[in-house]
This record gives structure tokens, C-alpha cells and sequence, in this order.
């Protein structure tokens, strides 16, 4: 496994090591010795799966509080754009969004550490995208980006966006509260 720091300090991808021959393949999507190695010292309680169609945008959320998540991202079948945006007060990054392709063809997978909002658009006919989080859901602490933000200016990569009732109403990047703050490393 190939463990990449992106120019936004915490994000890492993740590039496994894939098995192929006339049969298939074989990799591993998690294994935690090599994830301490590569840093990303954790323990995941909740696992999820969501199948979207073309088009389809899913974002910016995230959690609050005790229930901040981290979450190892990827794509089962089909290719998505995901895209983590830094939340956190202070970081020299507040406010500048990672996106990455994330298919079944490189298996890439994408760390997004607690202090970012985290959102996906669906650029195959349909893609079922996986994640494994480091804090379980809580309706409370659920927060959302509005996912076309202007400030942010995000290129979904997709021509007329199918959005959800609920993030369509998200707020604005300049309405979010201030509940992650930047840390040095070593502080």
C-alpha cells in the first residue's frame, strides 16, 4: 500500500497493492498495521455503502462534537469526483477544498480526517461508493456545506447536479460555526 499526503495537511491517499491474473484480482481495502505505518492510527465503528446515479451529487457534510468522523473513502463499481473541504479555524488550508477520481479501476481510497466536509458527484452511469467512519451517525451533530457554494467554487465535474431536498438547503461556507480548529502537529 502506497500512503500520499495531498497539499492539505491530513488528507492522505490511499493506493493499495492489487493481485491480477486470468482469474481477477485481489486487494486489501483496510488492514491496520499498514494504516498505522502510513499514519492513520484509528478505529472504525460504522460502515457504509450508497449506490447513485449519474449526475448525482451527495454533500458537503459533517459531524460535530464527540461525533466528528473521520472517513476512509472509495468506490466499488463506477467513478466519482470526491471532495473534502478544510473546516478547520486557523488552518493555512481553511477553506480550499482536495478532490480526487475515485474508481474501480485505480482503487484509490481517500483518508479525510474529523475538520472537513466531505461530498461526492457520481461521474458513471452509477457508482457504488463505500466509506468507513471513525464515529457512528448522530442526527444532532449533523451538519451540511451548501454543495454549490460560491465562495468555495467547486467543480463537480457534472453538467446539471440531482440534489437531495435536504442539501440544497444546506448553509452557506461563511455561516459555519466555528467547531474544529487547526492544530500543529506537536501542540
Amino acid at each position: 500500500m502506497k500512503f500520499e499526503k495531498v497539499f492539505i495537511d491530513g488528507l492522505i491517499l490511499v493506493t493499495p497493492d492489487v493481485h491480477a491474473d486470468e482469474r481477477g484480482y485481489f486487494f486489501e481495502t483496510f488492514n491496520k498495521s499498514k494504516f498505522t505505518e502510513g499514519g492513520i492510527d484509528l478505529n472504525f465503528v460504522q460502515d457504509n455503502i450508497s449506490k447513485s446515479v449519474r449526475g448525482t451529487v451527495r454533500g458537503l457534510h459533517y459531524q460535530t462534537g464527540d461525533s466528528a468522523q473521520g472517513k476512509l473513502c472509495s468506490v466499488v463499481t463506477g467513478s466519482v469526483l470526491d471532495v473534502a473541504v478544510d473546516i478547520r479555524f486557523g488552518s493555512p488550508t481553511f477553506g480550499k477544498y482536495y478532490s480526487v477520481e475515485l474508481n474501480d479501476v485505480s482503487k484509490q481510497q481517500l483518508w479525510i480526517p474529523p475538520g472537513f466536509a466531505h461530498g461526492f458527484s457520481v461521474l458513471s452511469d452509477s457508482a457504488v461508493f463505500s466509506y468507513k467512519c471513525t464515529a457512528l451517525y448522530n442526527k444532532e451533530s449533523e451538519r451540511a456545506i451548501l454543495f454549490n457554494d460560491p465562495q468555495l467554487k467547486i467543480n463537480w465535474k457534472v453538467a446539471d447536479p440531482l440534489v437531495s431536498e435536504k442539501d440544497l438547503h444546506a448553509k452557506l461556507f461563511s455561516e459555519i460555526e466555528k467547531d474544529f480548529h487547526y492544530k500543529i502537529k506537536g501542540d
